[in-house]
This record gives structure tokens, C-alpha cells and sequence, in this order.
């Protein structure tokens, strides 16, 4: 084979590992948000698309033409770490009453191509007050329209909608505001991932009905709704009806510990499940995984294809006593890092590191809060948003999400709540700070100018 030819294979194989790349740190590229990144993916999506059926049983749609390509994730259980965030500088996280009216939404914009702000907000009005499972939508209550703005605003953001003429924010203002919208009624139709239409899950207790809010309540006291517990007041369980969504029929009963399923769908629900587990989380260990998980881990095959699709993905595969990591030498695979100086949460979670890997018993919440105050005691200048009564608590909680999300901190639920013990994982030895022993270059005799050569470099070393 040419030189030429050779080198138009290393092409092709790292456009194909970096698309793989692109596509994980954002399932949904665009033309115009990633020329770049869009540009690798049409190009190469033959064997992008391949490398996923294969490897994580994921779909990857290409839609040259208008201009963006979508990632399918899906995963076996669900994943509150990640909500969906309000286009503010707060970034509060969606409540219950903005993922009802983003589904409401995203629903009545499939009726055309363009529409206003105002005469889309009619048609969710009337959405809502037909179906008995749904509250009325108020637009004339600020905090609905506020709501009503974020999860528009959300929608923006993906590229299913874009505004034409007119500003959205100018809504929460006055509800006589005019925002003309162009629709891409393609990229809604695929915005849902799930496996499983939720019109064929039943819930798991009687309808219930979303909350509302109210021309006095404060946005503090609508993102309360979030709080643990509030998600089965009406007797909804709503984690168990997301994963009745996420059920994939094709691998029947393979995840049970005894399958009646055929020895081929098993392997490749365990070859799907386990690679999926790697390219999607920071960190995987193994009390994490099922015995089947591990014991074809353990096998020849197991490990052939892991490595096998770390190589083709660009990755590049650590495999400790504890568990697995795929390493990604561009970062191209996530959209969150860690460390990050960017954010005064993962700084302060790199320092609380420290503290939690001194204490291998554990460190409790109250202590955590103390570490955290020092820290802002320590620079004065740093951390404003942190700068109040409770600032060293929410430093602390914050730090500590970011912490549990990158899988180097867990909490111990076998302690009281009150009393719980926050501990350090494995994965956190590898922030440990190293220390240079200098002895030994103390101890030389001073370096010589030299002539250039060089040759007295060589001995010095």
C-alpha cells in the first residue's frame, strides 16, 4: 500500500474517532453551533454510525441537509444528575411544572412551521385545559410566563426552535410581547430518546395533576418543588414510569439474573450494557456492575471488544483493581470537566478532595461545611455567589455534587441522615498531589555554562 494510501486511512480513522468523541460530549451537532464537528460526523458517518449500532446499540441520525446530527442515548436507568437547566445566570434546574409545559410545548409546535410566542402560549393554554391530568396555563400570571419562557428558551437552545423576529425573554415582561418563531418540526420529531412511547407506560397509581404556580410565589419557592419526595404526592412514581420508557424489548429478559433469553441476545445486551456504562460515565466500578456485567469482563471475548472499542473511539482504557475508566486525551467526550477552574464548585471540590481522602473513615456533611468555610475565609476575594450566611453549606453541597457526579465521592446511606458520612472512591487518588523529591538535585555541584555543545549538559544529567 502507498504512503498515500496509508495516510488517508490514519485519516479516516481519527475523523471516525473523533466524530465518535464529538457525538458523546454533545448527542445533538449542528451546522451552524459545530461546523467543525458536524462537518467529521457527515463525513464519516458510515462507519460512526456502525461503531455505535455496534458497540452501545445506539442509533446516530445524519441529516445532511438540515444541517445538524443526533446522537440516540439511551440508558438503562435514569439519571437525575443532569436536569435541564434555565437559560439564566442562575441555572436553577427545571422544576416539575417546566418539564410539563416543555412536553406541552414541544407537542403544540408540531402544528407548523411558524407560529408567535403569543398564539403558541394560546394553543398550550387550550392543551392544558383539555386534558383533566394537566393544571391550566395562566399567561397572565408572571411566574407561568416565566416557566413558559424557560422551557422556550430550552428548546432554543437544542435548535428545535429559533426566533425570527423578536426576543423571547421579552414575555416574562408583558404577555403582549411579539416573538415570531421558525419551527423545525424534523428535529422535534427525534428529540425523544426513549425506547418505550410513554403513552404505553402506565403509571404506577391514579393520574395526578402538576402543580401550578401563582402570580405571589416566588421563583425560590417554585424550585422547592424539586426537593426529594414531592414527585410522588399524587401517587405518581415517577422514577418507576421514566423507567418503564427506558425498557428495551429487544433484549427481552437479558438483564435478569436467570434469562430465558438465547445465549446471542444475552452477549449482546452485555457487550451494549457494559460499553454503554464506559463511554458515558466518568467512572465505572466494579460494585456497580452486575455478576454477569463482570464475568464477561472477565472473559477473552469481553475484554477484546472493550479495548477493541476504546481503540476505534480514540480512548484510552484504564482498567484498575476497583473499576474502569476511558480516558479521552482531547475532552472531546463530555461537556462538563473535572478540575475546572471555571467553576467555584469544582474548585472547592478539588480542595474538599483533599480533606475527604485524609479522613478514609469519612467526613460528615457539618464538617464538610466547616472545610468549605476556611476555604472561603481563606480568599476573600473568591467565591461571591458563596458570600452569605449559608454560603460555606451550599459551597459544601455544591462541591459535593460535582464531586458524586464525577464518581470520586459517595455518600454512606448506611448512617443516619443526619449523621451520614461522605467518603472518598477510588477514582480520587488521582488528584492526589505529588511532591517532587529535590534531594538529590540539591546536592549537585552547579551547572556549567557550557560552549554549546552540549556535551556538558550530558554530564551534568
Amino acid at each position: 500500500m502507498s504512503s498515500s494510501a496509508n495516510q488517508h486511512v490514519r485519516d479516516e480513522r481519527e475523523d471516525v474517532a473523533r466524530g465518535i468523541r464529538l457525538l458523546l460530549g454533545g448527542p445533538l451537532l449542528t451546522s451552524t453551533g459545530s461546523p467543525e464537528g458536524f462537518d467529521v460526523v457527515r463525513r464519516r458517518r458510515g462507519p460512526i454510525r456502525d461503531w455505535f449500532d455496534y458497540y452501545c446499540g445506539w442509533q446516530v441520525l445524519v441529516e445532511p441537509r438540515a444541517g445538524y446530527a443526533r446522537l440516540v442515548k439511551i440508558r438503562s436507568e435514569p439519571d437525575p444528575s443532569r436536569p435541564a437547566r434555565r437559560a439564566r445566570s442562575t441555572r436553577a434546574p427545571f422544576d416539575r411544572r417546566r418539564y410539563v409545559l416543555f412536553c406541552v410545548v414541544a407537542a403544540e409546535l408540531m402544528g407548523g412551521p411558524v407560529t408567535t410566542i403569543g398564539l403558541l402560549a394560546d394553543r398550550v393554554s387550550a392543551a392544558c385545559a383539555a386534558d383533566a391530568a394537566l393544571p391550566p396555563f395562566d399567561p397572565a400570571v408572571r411566574a407561568e410566563r416565566m416557566a413558559y419562557v424557560d422551557a422556550l428558551k430550552h428548546l432554543e437552545q437544542l435548535g428545535m426552535v429559533s426566533a425570527v423576529d423578536g426576543v423571547t425573554d421579552a414575555y416574562v415582561q408583558s404577555e403582549d410581547a411579539k416573538v415570531l418563531y421558525r419551527v423545525d418540526t424534523a428535529r422535534l420529531v427525534g428529540l425523544l430518546a426513549a425506547p418505550t412511547a410513554p403513552s404505553r407506560v402506565t403509571p404506577a397509581g391514579p393520574e395526578a395533576t402538576a402543580p401550578t404556580l401563582t402570580e405571589t410565589e416566588t421563583e425560590t419557592e417554585a424550585e422547592a418543588e424539586t426537593e426529594a419526595g414531592k414527585e410522588t404526592e399524587d401517587g405518581i412514581d415517577v422514577d418507576r414510569f421514566i423507567a418503564g420508557m427506558l425498557v428495551e424489548p429487544r433484549y427481552g429478559d437479558a438483564a435478569s439474573a436467570a434469562p430465558t433469553v438465547s445465549d446471542a441476545r444475552r452477549n449482546l445486551w452485555l457487550r451494549h450494557s457494559v460499553i454503554r456504562r464506559l463511554v458515558d460515565d466518568p467512572v465505572v466500578y466494579r460494585a456497580e456492575l452486575t455478576e454477569a456485567q463482570l464475568a464477561y469482563l472477565a472473559t477473552t471475548t469481553g475484554r477484546a471488544q472493550v479495548r477493541r472499542a476504546a481503540e476505534l473511539a480514540g480512548f484510552e482504557l484504564e482498567e484498575r483493581a476497583e473499576g474502569y475508566l476511558l480516558v479521552d486525551p482531547d475532552g472531546l467526550a463530555t461537556d462538563s470537566r473535572f478540575p475546572d477552574d471555571t467553576s467555584t464548585a469544582k474548585i472547592a471540590a478539588l480542595t474538599l478532595l483533599d480533606a475527604l481522602r485524609a479522613a478514609p473513615a469519612g467526613l460528615t456533611a457539618e464538617q464538610l461545611t466547616v472545610a468549605a468555610g476556611r476555604l472561603l475565609d481563606r480568599l476573600p476575594s473568591w467565591g461571591r455567589t458563596y458570600r452569605s450566611d449559608d454560603g460555606a453549606r451550599r459551597l459544601a453541597g455544591d462541591a459535593l455534587a460535582e464531586l458524586r457526579m464525577f464518581g470520586l465521592a459517595a455518600v454512606d446511606a448506611s448512617h443516619p441522615v443526619g449523621s451520614a458520612l461522605v467518603r472518598a472512591l477510588p477514582a480520587a487518588e488521582r488528584y492526589r498531589v505529588h511532591h517532587e523529591d529535590r534531594s538529590r538535585l540539591e546536592n549537585l555541584p552547579p551547572r556549567p555554562a557550557g560552549d554549546g555543545s552540549g556535551e556538558e549538559d550530558e554530564a551534568w544529567k
